[in-house]
């Protein structure tokens, strides 16, 4: 997820894209929280680990 959003982010700098770029941050900063209580041993949404 953490990939994607960089991806996301590269894209939307390099054309020009805002919205891509505003994505791109979005799903960062989920995948970076998911990464973080997965860390933690916290299991959300059913899962322990988020790859």
């Amino acid at each position: 997820m953490m990939i994607f959003g960089v991806i996301l982010m590269l894209i939307g700098i390099v054309t020009g894209i805002t919205i891509l770029w505003s994505i791109g941050v979005l799903i960062l900063l989920v995948g970076a929280v998911l990464w973080l209580l997965g860390m933690m041993g916290r299991a959300v949404g059913g899962r322990r680990h988020y790859y």
